[in-house]
């Protein structure tokens, strides 16, 4: 045999031995994974079988279902990608209690798309960076500057409820509370006034939807990770379009920002101007270029979404078990009450401390409808989660919704009961048994904001309008496209609250 024909063979017999130890080692990281309970798995297409020709309430309902098989953790198959679910407060607490584990799970990726690597996605020495930067907007003395406008854009929302006020007729307030939160977000977050609610239809909102649904829909379906493929297919042509919209209207936003800034800056009239979120990035960008265009532009198309679309469903459900419970309405309105005397004043962040037993509310509607009800992880190690081993590199999510539901923690937990988080009640829960948002170091940056803004909303709703929700528990059906959402709304009637 010639010399070549040696180096052949030999090449030949060194790529069948990396392929076997490869094909060993994953044969044992599967069987490590497979010995975690869950459904049946098949070749190239995992356990997403049970996806397959189901509609969008129905793909919840198969998790619901996952987790009432196998309580506080599974495993599923996403293609060949294994995915660990976990729904027990030691398990997350583990996974995410420290600065270990800190990159975003596979399915982020179709996200970035749309976000590209700001602070929900981006990892590493990125992260840390922008974390730094971004929090100082969040502190207190800058979110109280906002209470103008968090008070401003609610009433005008009690202002576009009127029209539905003592009709008898039910109506989707969803659609209000989303308007009403963008422009909360548009104005104090970006410093610019979008008027959401006084226009028509929203075509950023809109867009909003229809991309996380598309989303979502790509992650259950191996067969469309691939861009290549993706792209050619008509589900990867809309979600293009929704890009275009998205990127053109946080764009506009910027745009118009630095406008802002610099005509205050021409004439110079020695106003205190209102420190904006968008501010601060600009800011970064001027002085020695700390953030691009484009990383500014990542960071307002996270904050715009999260900032107005997770804060619509707090809102929104909170609203909706209100609806429900009129003895726990009246209550909160009492307390109210006692707070404003009867007054049409503007709420002040004083006022809000007052709030505990809306606050209260607003947790326990958290609780049983957390926003964003599932969050990932890349595993950055092997971890043990009780008599389960994971191996490094395998994806672990974050079943909220489930989560929220240990009876170890919450008796009776389908019950809508607010009292659970009075202080002696909540004492002695493990502390990651609740958190709607997230825990650790990568914990949500802009959770007092979406505290205080809660509080403000609804207190102002409810000092003027009785709520009834008209659809049972039973009767509302739930997708969870990024955000926990009713498919059909919230279906609400409205009455004066008398003075």
């Amino acid at each position: 045999m010639t010399s070549t024909g040696v180096l052949a063979v030999a090449l030949v017999a060194l790529l069948c031995a990396l392929l076997m130890i490869w094909y060993r080692k994953r044969a044992k990281r599967n069987n490590q994974i497979n010995r975690i309970p869950g459904f049946k798995s098949y070749p190239l297409i995992g356990t997403t079988h049970m996806y397959f020709g189901k509609s969008r309430t129905e793909i919840y309902d198969v998790l619901r279902n996952e987790a009432a098989q196998f309580p506080y953790i599974s495993r599923v198959w996403i293609g060949p990608l294994p995915e660990v679910c976990i729904r027990k407060a030691e398990y997350v607490e583990k996974l995410i209690g420290s600065t270990k584990n800190m990159e975003k799970s596979f399915g982020y990726k179709f996200i970035r798309y749309w976000l590209g690597d700001g602070l929900l996605i981006s990892s590493g020495k990125k992260w840390q960076k922008h974390r730094k930067i971004i929090t100082p907007t969040f502190h207190f003395s800058i979110l109280e500057t906002f209470f103008d406008i968090f008070s401003d854009k609610s009433r005008i929302l009690v202002e576009q409820l009127n029209e539905h006020c003592g009709t008898g007729v039910p109506f989707d307030i969803y659609t209000y509370v989303t308007k009403a939160a963008l422009d909360i977000i548009g104005e104090a977050a970006m410093g610019v006034s979008l008027r959401a609610q006084e226009k028509g239809k929203n075509y950023y909102v809109n867009a909003v939807y229809e991309a996380a649904q598309l989303i979502m829909a790509r992650v259950v379906r191996p067969w469309l990770h691939l861009d290549f493929i993706y792209k050619r297919t008509e589900s990867g042509r809309k979600f293009h379009d929704c890009l275009q919209t998205l990127h053109g209207y946080s764009s506009d936003v910027v745009a118009l920002r630095k406008t802002t800034r610099q005509r205050a800056s021409q004439t110079n009239n020695g106003g205190k101007r209102r420190l904006a979120f968008l501010d601060l990035l600009l800011e970064a960008n001027e002085n020695g270029n700390q953030l691009s265009d484009k990383e500014i532009r990542e960071e307002v198309d996270t904050f715009m979404f999260e900032g107005h679309d997770t804060t619509t469903a707090g809102i929104s459900w909170t609203i909706y078990l209100l609806g429900l419970h009129p003895e726990i309405q009246n209550k909160v309105c009492a307390e109210l009450d006692t707070i404003f005397n009867g007054s049409n004043r503007k709420v002040t962040l004083s006022d809000t401390r007052e709030m505990k037993y809306l606050e209260r509310v607003i947790k326990e509607a958290m609780r049983l409808f957390p926003p964003v009800p599932i969050i990932g992880r890349k595993i950055s190690e092997d971890i043990q989660l009780g008599d389960y081993y994971i191996p490094e590199g395998c994806m672990i999510k974050i079943d909220l919704f489930n989560l929220h539901r240990d009876p170890r923690y919450f008796a009776d937990p389908e019950k809508f009961d607010p009292d659970r988080f009075l202080p002696e009640c909540a004492a002695n829960r493990h502390p990651y048994a609740y958190i709607p948002f997230s825990a650790g170091p990568r914990n949500c940056v802009g959770q007092k904001f979406a505290s205080y803004e809660q509080k403000v909303v609804l207190s102002t709703m409810l000092r003027n309008f009785k709520i009834c929700s008209v659809d049972g528990r039973n009767e509302v059906k739930m997708i969870n496209e990024l955000v926990l959402r009713p498919i059909g709304g919230i279906n609400v009637t409205l009455e004066r609250r008398s003075a």
